[in-house]
């Protein structure tokens, strides 16, 4: 209004604000006839208020009416809405009243001021468009001063700053300018409250995808560079970075800067973009250690991408996860090992040739993190592998499903491949060896639970990584008897009845069902696995002492089955190895005569030293494996290569299995902490185990009896054969998928 005061002043100085006040009222007042205009200039109000009042009267009178016509009606208006009648019953008439009265007080001083000067002042309408565009500039400017002034980055700035990072001498108060810029990117492109608010407190206003590419380019290449020179670091200083002097000028703005950066990182779903960000982190990881809340939020989101993510993103966010905890190991070592873990047990219950690249390298880079301080490590693997051997424990005193289904599961497996790769690992340190034990009889516990041919898969992966701890450790595991007692199965010695289209593998397998059973690829995977794990563990053993007496069980079994195998491929390949391991067994009878004399048994090293010179010669077992391994790993690829065109020629069908409603109940102790604990609430149901049959009474993991050939008249009742296992609920932890990239338009062809 500074506009139309100004112009009111220069028209009539004496009376600026009393033309004003008329104007207004006059405005406000409905349109009235020309006689009536004058009676109120002339002082007659008689003849227009009496029309007011009347109306009031009969609106007043109609409201109270109301009661009488339709009482429910007004009751309901009298509870829902009371401000309504009140506000027509009694507020009209005060605003009239007061309306009355001031237009009363405007026409008596028009009327004296008439008198006095004997004309009628009456403003223009130039002075009322004039004063409407006015109050129209003034609210824009008022917009303005509440948006903060924020200033509209153009590319121009961003040279300028540019040019400022990449000085010798980089001021401080540039490195606060950038970061405030990368917060209104950042806020400008976010749908939350919070950053909204930022981004209208913030000095600086992103408009454009050229400005925010701009913006994220800046600050990813020269940010990191620019602050290391703020604050003077010695390129072979090994001093942190949080303990320099100029720190405390940077601590701040920094802190904002790490939020918004993990922020972005949560919200981008491209991967070559999040490839350039988790880099830009990987750079950044040394600012992180001062800030001991912030870390515990990268990490987390940082242990999803380590989980979910593609192959490079995995890399690049374990590099970051490993670099962060080695900053700041003593806070942040315990916390990261029992996210990773947790991590790796939800993200491990199916394994299929396209999860498994991934879960084998979360065990191998979860290795890692645990031989970064073993004392630390031993806590955690203790804890877990009490509670394997406790769900162990009440398989076999209970006897029931449920408990049945908590032990044979990929969780379960993968948890025993983990904790024998850790003790391998650190096998030339004392700290985890005491693990060894309980690790290896709980291992042996779960092949013994239900030692049937359906789970010929699963007993192949726990003698696994049995064989893969003694060898690491140095240790003796009776494992051959387990190898063996699979040839004397019922199940493996009948003929099959059915021919399998393509050859099976128990690589992502650990349950098989009866038509599996019944088809040749079972037949020639399990002689294939034996073969393959007898090769393994006696080309070890074949450098020891006690070789030619450790395999005469062996050398009876396979002479056994010889007789017995009408199967001309199956007795080709057991005679082969059975002429090796004969072989092998007169070869260390040989060098023990000639050193019998001197070698004394209660030496230890002297033998250990006996025994690697053996291993140096190289025994005839070990060529042999050595060749066998060449072989099978390329008939594995040329499988591999030959799936897609087998299943192009015979057009397989694929199950289809219904999602079950309830999960399978864990039955827990008192004081106990849960094995596999999630933060879904399907989760903490249980854990199913992979069910891979579509059969009835097959799949029944509480019989574990060996199924009898032929016998029609075994049925099980409708209630039993319609118990399915339940499949596995949705993984709750799946963040990754669900995140939305908001940096659709940042590309990297143009960094």
């Amino acid at each position: 209004m500074k506009v139309a005061t100004k112009k009111v002043k220069s028209l009539d100085k004496s009376k600026p604000k009393k033309s004003l006040i008329k104007k207004k009222k006059l405005s406000e007042e409905p349109q009235l006839p020309k006689a009536a205009k004058k009676t109120v200039k002339k002082g007659k109000k008689d003849e227009i208020k009496p029309k007011k009042k009347v109306a009031k009267k009969s609106l007043k009178k109609d409201l109270e009416g109301l009661k009488d016509i339709d009482p429910e009606f007004y009751d309901f208006l009298k509870k829902n809405d009371k401000e309504l009648l009140d506000f027509n019953l009694m507020g009209s008439d005060d605003d009239d009243e007061e309306e009355e009265e001031a237009e009363e007080k405007a026409a008596a001083e028009d009327l004296d001021s008439e008198d006095d000067d004997g004309k009628y002042h009456k403003p223009s309408d130039d002075l009322a468009v004039a004063s409407d565009e006015s109050e129209g500039e003034d609210d824009d400017a008022d917009e303005e001063e509440s948006a903060g002034g924020a200033q509209k980055i153009t590319l121009n700035m961003l040279r300028q700053w540019e040019l400022q990072l990449t000085k010798p001498n980089v001021s401080v108060e540039a490195v606060r300018q950038v970061i405030q810029a990368f917060n209104s990117a950042l806020a400008s492109i976010s749908a939350d409250a919070e950053m909204g608010e930022q981004a209208n407190a913030s000095a600086y206003k992103v408009v454009g995808a050229a400005a925010f590419n701009g913006v994220i380019q800046l600050c990813v290449l020269h940010l990191q560079p620019a602050i290391i020179r703020v604050l003077g670091v010695r390129p072979n200083s090994s001093l942190p970075l949080h303990k320099h002097k100029k720190w405390v000028k940077v601590r701040g703005c920094l802190r904002y800067y790490l939020g918004d950066l993990i922020r972005l990182v949560e919200q981008v779903s491209s991967t070559n973009i999040l490839n350039v960000l988790l880099k830009h982190l990987h750079q950044m990881a040394g600012m992180v250690a001062p800030f001991t809340t912030l870390g515990k939020t990268i990490l987390k989101r940082l242990i999803v991408l380590w989980a979910t993510g593609d192959e490079t993103v995995r890399v690049l966010a374990f590099l970051c996860i490993l670099k962060i905890t080695r900053k700041q190991q003593a806070t942040m070592l315990n916390h990261v090992l029992k996210a990773m873990y947790l991590a790796y047990v939800r993200n491990s219950k199916f394994v299929s040739p396209n999860t498994l690249p991934g879960i084998n390298f979360m065990r191998r880079s979860l290795v890692e993190m645990f031989a970064l301080d073993l004392n630390a490590s031993y806590q955690h693997a203790f804890l877990y592998i009490r509670q394997l051997a406790i769900h162990l424990r009440n398989a076999v005193i209970l006897k029931k499903k449920d408990s049945f289904q908590a032990v044979y599961n990929w969780q379960y497996i993968n948890s025993l491949r983990l904790w024998s790769d850790l003790l391998g690992a650190s096998a030339n340190k004392p700290q985890l060896q005491p693990l060894v034990y309980p690790l290896v009889t709980i291992t042996t516990g779960v092949i013994r639970l239900i030692p049937t041919a359906q789970y010929f898969p699963l007993r192949f992966h726990c003698l696994q990584s049995l064989i893969s701890l003694a060898k690491e450790t140095q240790t003796f595991i009776p494992v051959l008897p387990l190898i063996v007692e699979v040839l004397r199965s019922n199940t493996f010695n009948r003929k099959h009845t059915a021919v399998s289209m393509k050859p099976q593998q128990f690589t992502c397998i650990l349950r098989l069902n009866k038509a599996q059973l019944a088809e040749n690829g079972f037949r020639d995977e399990v002689v294939e696995q034996v073969c393959g794990l007898l090769l393994e563990y006696l080309s070890h053993e074949s450098a020891t002492l006690a070789f030619s007496d450790l395999v005469v069980p062996v050398v009876m079994a396979l002479k056994a089955y010889l007789k017995e195998c009408r199967n001309a491929n199956y007795t080709r390949k057991m005679k082969q190895l059975l002429d090796k391991i004969q072989e092998s067994a007169r070869f260390i009878e040989q060098q023990r005569s000639k050193t019998s004399v001197q070698l004394d048994l209660k030496n230890a090293q002297a033998v250990q030293a006996w025994e690697q010179q053996v291993r140096n010669k190289r025994t005839p077992l070990d060529i042999y494996y050595a060749s066998w391994v060449k072989t099978h790993e390329t008939k594995k690829r040329r499988q591999a290569a030959q799936t897609d065109d087998i299943n192009a020629d015979y057009d397989i069908p694929k199950l289809k299995r219904p999602a079950a409603k309830t999960g399978v109940p864990v039955r827990n102790e008192d004081g106990e902490l849960e094995l596999f604990p999630s933060d879904s609430e399907d989760d903490d149901a249980g854990i199913p185990y992979q069910d891979d049959d579509d059969d009835d009474d097959d799949g029944d993991i509480s019989e574990p009896e060996e199924p009898q050939p032929k016998k029609p008249k075994r049925k099980q009742p409708k209630e039993q054969s319609k118990e399915t296992i339940p499949a596995e609920p949705a993984d709750y932890y799946d963040e990754a998928a669900a995140a939305v990239d908001i940096v659709k338009d940042l590309d990297l062809s143009d960094w």
